[in-house]
């Protein structure tokens, strides 16, 4: 039988960087987040069209890192009642449940995965008050997915698997490489959490959902007439049939817009693997530059320094 799912969604992801002022004016400026808060290196910025109090937090720092990735519970039973199955199957814990001194404070805790990074999970967080997105408007409306590199996927796909009930989705896979990436929910959203084949331990890509597929051409466009640099796009893919643009941050980070990710009836589905040699696997459009090894080779990203060592704050 499977083990009760006690999270919910995925709330944040935090970044730490060198040029914080550089990343903040990108997230807050072109990009279209709305900064919501600000202590001394420490910036908090929302979607609008999200309830969570914000999306993304930037830290001013020396080294680059991924600092954590926060997800939800529905109550802060279910937080009590995660951490003790963590702590029985050795799991470990940065900090015991108790109230968050974060914005929108709440009741969690955080602990490190198999690969080292730091996941916070938290309930009764106050919700933001957030707004409807308008026609053209093309801004994120709110954080859509995480992908993260693991140099051991299978392990790794298998930590998620046992300890935070996610459920496998969809695999990419080829002939030469063989699996190079997993698609893993926490909902009935085809996922909130991928796996990607990496040399190492880093940050693949953080996704944005925009309203539609115009808004989110102008939003792809905007950034296209900016100069910042395209990775990959505009296209569709077929694992979880979502548009694509990625583009990196100032620091090298790769973010994604994308709109339409697919829903799926969790009591039916069944996992595909798919062959991503296939182009059309990667872009159903056709619209998209090729996907080669260079593209792949630039959301590698830089090996993460944070493993298995928790953010200060």
């Amino acid at each position: 039988m499977m083990t009760r799912r006690l999270l919910t969604h995925l709330r944040h992801v935090d970044l730490a960087v060198p040029d914080y002022d550089k990343q903040l004016e990108f997230y807050a400026g072109v990009w279209g987040l709305t900064e919501v808060a600000n202590d001394s290196g420490l910036s908090f910025l929302a979607a609008e069209g999200s309830p969570e109090q914000y999306v993304v937090r930037l830290r001013k720092a020396e080294e680059k890192r991924l600092d954590l990735v926060a997800f939800g519970a529905a109550s802060a039973a279910d937080v009590d009642a995660l951490a003790e199955r963590l702590i029985a199957a050795n799991v470990e814990l940065i900090s015991s449940p108790d109230q968050l001194g974060t914005l929108g404070g709440g009741y969690g805790f955080r602990f490190f995965d198999i690969d080292g990074r730091t996941v916070e999970v938290s309930a009764d967080v106050a919700t933001r008050q957030h707004r409807r997105i308008e026609e053209k408007e093309s801004v994120p409306v709110r954080l859509s997915h995480v992908v993260l590199n693991s140099p051991d996927l299978n392990r790794t796909r298998a930590w998620y698997e046992q300890h935070l009930s996610f459920a496998l989705s969809d695999t990419l896979s080829s002939p030469h490489l063989g699996e190079v990436m997993h698609f893993m929910r926490i909902n009935p959203q085809h996922h909130s959490l991928a796996l990607a084949k990496g040399p190492h331990t880093s940050l693949h890509h953080i996704s944005f959902e925009l309203r539609g597929i115009d808004e989110y051409l102008r939003g792809t466009g905007r950034l296209l007439r900016a100069g910042v640099h395209k990775v990959w796009g505009p296209g569709r893919h077929m694992a979880g049939d979502n548009t694509f643009s990625y583009f990196f941050d100032p620091h090298g980070n790769t973010l994604e817009y994308t709109t339409e990710l697919e829903l799926l009836d969790e009591d039916s589905w069944h996992p595909h693997v798919y062959d991503f040699s296939e182009p059309e696997v990667t872009d159903q459009w056709g619209t998209a530059n090729p996907m080669s090894e260079l593209v792949a080779k630039e959301s590698f990203n830089d090996p993460d320094p944070g493993c298995f060592a928790a953010p200060p704050v």
